[in-house]
């Protein structure tokens, strides 16, 4: 009897193990949405993506120059839907600003909505959403940067708290980093060029930077921030991310 009970048990535990395994290997997807600085091109998704585990099917669906409204309007929402993601990162607030009817939203009231509408969406999926204030523009003022951004970043944080999403604070985290460095500092961040800032700058000079979209360097630090703060936020993707120390060797 002593023996059959120890083999039940150590059957126990290998079952117990394997089970731990599967679950660590199933697969998941996670779907990036959001404008031109969580885009492949010039914004922290790059980033991102490039520190999730090979379980991680990574998916930017981030498109320039858009806002809440416009990428709903556009088709764009509905395509990352289509993706059937398991969790869905979500940063708009840049574009949102915007005065033209197209894209402009009011973040006391519509722009919530939308994120709102978002939340529901993915929900309805059975997949989670995760909100993502913005990324902090980089141009400074008395030593500080410009932060230009806290009405929205303020209704994503009351949006989440209200809807019970986990919100990470890219802003807050962005904008405590940047007031470390120094403008000529923070200036290793930036792309030279990109397609909105050619836009706004139509009929002038290109800038020489661009203080609100990334670089390789750039799209590193913000991606593993955004990555770091996730794990913290949702720790069932602890396994998913490699650590800082792995992704270093």
């Amino acid at each position: 009897m002593r023996t059959s009970g120890l083999a039940v048990v150590a059957m126990g535990l290998v079952m117990g193990v394997a089970a731990a395994q599967a679950a660590a290997a199933a697969p998941v997807t996670i779907v990036l949405v959001g404008d031109s600085t969580v885009n492949a091109g010039g914004g922290w998704g790059k980033g991102f993506c490039e520190i999730v585990t090979r379980n991680v099917t990574c998916i930017n669906e981030a498109l320039n120059g858009r806002s809440t409204k416009s990428f709903v309007d556009e088709g764009a929402w509905a395509k990352s839907l289509a993706d059937k993601g398991n969790y869905y990162l979500i940063q708009f607030g840049h574009n949102d600003q915007k005065p033209d009817a197209k894209r402009h939203t009011d973040p006391q009231t519509t722009y919530q909505e939308y994120l709102r509408r978002y939340i529901a969406d993915v929900r309805a999926l059975g997949a989670v959403p995760v909100l993502v204030t913005s990324l902090s523009r980089r141009t400074y003022r008395d030593g500080k940067v410009i932060e230009d951004l806290n009405e929205y970043a303020a209704a994503a944080r009351a949006v989440g708290q209200a809807e019970h999403v986990a919100v990470i604070d890219l802003n807050a985290m962005s904008t405590k980093l940047l007031d470390t460095m120094t403008q000529q500092q923070a200036d290793a961040f930036d792309a030279e060029t990109h397609p909105d800032a050619q836009a706004e700058n139509s009929g002038k000079a290109a800038p020489k930077l661009d203080r609100t979209h990334l670089n390789a360097k750039g799209q590193a630090v913000f991606g593993r921030m955004v990555a770091d703060e996730l794990v913290r936020q949702v720790p069932e993707l602890r396994g998913d991310v490699v650590p800082a120390q792995e992704a270093a060797k």
